[in-house]
């Protein structure tokens, strides 16, 4: 894996921060891309330009990812990984959230990582010689099953595992591009406090955040990353990539209902063929 160029966006903090950290440990090379570039100038006094590049990039703005990628390609010559990371979460029922806060969670989850995605494809098939590159997504189990109090976030991330699946399967296999959605549980990013809350709602019952806050019963971000950058190493990666124990138990409880249903219902399917007019 060492020697790869990465591009990591939403890079300030949380996955995205440890990514850019732990491909530079690993002696890799990064584009790593936020709002406030600032935040990185520790690392950016710790590597050379050779190995770091720090670029301002607001994914929600197509023409600053173009950019980004542009000047990505100029200074290290390819892009082999793209991390698409960026986002927000925002807290509250569903009945009562704030339109604004719901269609801006939409726009930066959702439209700004498909900028980033077909972008990135691009490079790839048009850039890199020989022909190919990584494409990882950040999703959630959250993506697979909806839980309540993020069901907006929760939208993004099943409307982004859509995307991606059919962005998947849209690749000529010869373009060498591989696609992964990576679907963690809830890793103690220190993150969770942050994002955007919506107002209490007086008809729902406000929840318990205190072990959300102080990570209790959640998984360590450094190791995660570290079996995401393993991950990326692999000759054929997966399209799906659970990551941590409750990830796993969301994931496998959401199929077996989804079979369940399937064989249930299976005979209420009988008969429904359209007959022939001929």
């Amino acid at each position: 894996m060492a020697g790869k160029i990465w591009l990591v966006t939403g890079s300030s903090s949380g996955f995205g921060r440890l990514m850019t950290e732990t491909a530079l440990k690993h002696g890799d090379k990064v584009v790593a891309t936020l709002r406030k570039p600032e935040a990185l100038s520790e690392l950016s006094s710790e590597y050379p330009s050779s190995q770091l590049l720090v670029l301002k990039l607001d994914v929600t703005k197509r023409d600053e990812v173009k950019k980004a990628f542009s000047a990505a390609h100029a200074h290290f010559g390819r892009i082999d990984v793209v991390f698409n990371n960026a986002g927000n979460i925002v807290f509250g029922p569903i009945e009562g959230t704030p339109d604004h806060l719901s269609r801006e969670l939409f726009e930066l989850n959702l439209w700004g990582a498909v900028n980033v995605s077909s972008t990135a494809v691009e490079g790839f098939r048009e850039y890199n010689k020989p022909a190919g590159g990584h494409l990882i997504q950040m999703s959630s189990h959250a993506g697979i099953t909806g839980f309540p109090r993020v069901g907006f976030y929760s939208g993004t991330k099943f409307a982004l595992e859509g995307v991606t699946e059919a962005l998947a399967a849209e690749l000529d296999p010869t373009w060498n591009i591989k696609v992964t959605l990576l679907e963690p549980g809830s890793f103690y990013t220190g993150g969770h406090g942050r994002g955007d809350f919506a107002p209490p709602h007086p008809a729902y019952k406000q929840p318990d955040v205190s072990k959300m806050l102080n990570g209790e019963g959640m998984s360590d971000p450094v190791k995660g990353v570290e079996a995401v950058y393993r991950m990326a190493s692999l000759h054929n990666p997966p399209l799906h990539f659970p990551l941590g124990k409750d990830a796993l138990a969301t994931i496998s409880a959401k199929a077996k209902k989804l079979l369940a249903a399937t064989e249930e219902y299976a005979g209420w399917s009988e008969g429904l063929e359209l007959e022939s007019k001929l």
